[in-house]
């Protein structure tokens, strides 16, 4: 009996507190996870155009880095673009090209190729194909590879000069009139006119 005088008094104080006006418990929202994206170093994401729309890229309206805020519900765009490839600026790319080029002493030219216009050439060349019979010419590698070594430093020579004369006109694109000039000022034995 003891027991049940308990039991209603517990009742009664349980009905007692929520008789106290407490607030209602508030409503849950729908949880948005924010997903990781690479740090942009600080600097605000840039405005994207995706279907003709802009929109604000980033992190969604979050704040600074893994913050709590909310997420605009950047999931299904995200998902629907394609992750691009990094652009730099124009002559970036150029200028790496220049001084990776610069240090390295490899041939640029690849050997069998070259080697296919030397033979091509080697029998335009060659007059009497009697006293070679069908095979033509035989070549030393060494041969071909001194032949490829002097023809890239020509090259690389004309190039550098047709360049000069690119920028004297107050151009950075190589023309083809560039190349020109630069074999009728050197002449008959360096331009091989």
């Amino acid at each position: 009996m003891a027991q049940s005088v308990q039991k209603g008094k517990r009742k009664e104080l349980r009905e007692e507190d929520s008789s106290d006006e407490t607030p209602p418990p508030m409503p849950k929202r729908p949880r948005v996870s924010n997903t990781a994206r690479k740090s942009t170093g600080g600097l605000p994401p840039k405005a994207q155009r995706v279907n003709g729309m802009v929109r604000g890229g980033g992190d969604g309206g979050g704040s600074g880095r893994g913050g709590g805020g909310r997420g605009g519900g950047g999931q299904q765009a995200d998902a629907q673009e394609p992750h691009k490839k990094k652009r730099f600026r124009p002559g970036t790319v150029a200028l790496r090209e220049i001084r990776k080029y610069q240090k390295s002493t490899d041939l640029l030219i690849r050997k069998l190729p070259f080697a296919r216009v030397v033979r091509e050439i080697a029998l335009d060349m060659m007059t009497d194909m009697v006293d070679y019979g069908d095979t033509g010419l035989r070549w030393q590698s060494s041969a071909i590879l001194a032949l490829q070594e002097a023809t890239e430093a020509y090259l690389v020579h004309l190039f550098e000069d047709a360049n000069l004369c690119a920028i004297h006109a107050k151009r950075v694109t190589l023309m083809q009139r560039d190349i020109q000039l630069a074999r009728r000022i050197r002449g008959p034995y360096g331009g091989m006119a």
